[in-house]
């Protein structure tokens, strides 16, 4: 259950200006080998922003959390989607969700639950069909009570790890 106060963050796509601390966070939340790059982070929110969404913390200004991806026609998660954002397509049918970041001191509280809540009903009414992710098996059972159905061993091997893809189907299928 979201445990915050609700107006404590403001639930909104990202601005340019908050390339930097996004990179940031993302080198905290995730190790060397799994940390999207800042080059490609920039990349991501300069060609997609619509579809990285933040929760800013309106006490300190600073980014608490976000979630992002990229729109596509594709259905099965590949590592390609981390690094090249030429194959975002904002018609696509699909977002691959390419990260998930918490600043720790924010964790526990239910923000991670509510930003997914919040980018999947908004990205629902765009006419979204699905949302996709790939995690690690620690992290299943937090994916499947936020509604993703668990699709097996994933075929990406992003940072030499074995991930599972996990989806979230948006409309009826």
């Amino acid at each position: 259950m979201y445990n915050e106060r609700k107006d404590r963050f403001e639930f909104r796509d990202i601005r340019p200006e908050e390339a930097e601390e996004a990179v940031e966070i993302e080198q905290i939340c995730f190790p060397p080998n799994e940390a999207c790059s800042k080059k490609h982070m920039k990349d991501r929110i300069r060609e997609a922003s619509e579809l990285f969404f933040v929760a800013a913390d309106k006490e300190t200004g600073r980014i608490a959390g976000y979630l992002n991806g990229i729109a596509t026609e594709e259905q099965v998660f590949r590592d390609e989607f981390f690094t090249d954002v030429s194959l975002h397509n904002p018609k696509g049918p699909v977002v691959m969700l390419v990260g998930l970041d918490v600043r720790p001191e924010y964790r526990g509280r239910g923000l991670a639950r509510e930003i997914v809540s919040r980018y999947a009903k908004r990205e629902r009414e765009k006419g979204r069909r699905s949302l996709v992710l790939t995690c690690h098996e620690e992290k299943i059972g937090m994916y499947e009570k936020m509604g993703f159905c668990n699709q097996g061993i994933a075929a990406s091997s992003w940072g030499g790890e074995q991930w599972y893809e996990m989806k979230l189907s948006l409309a009826d299928e």
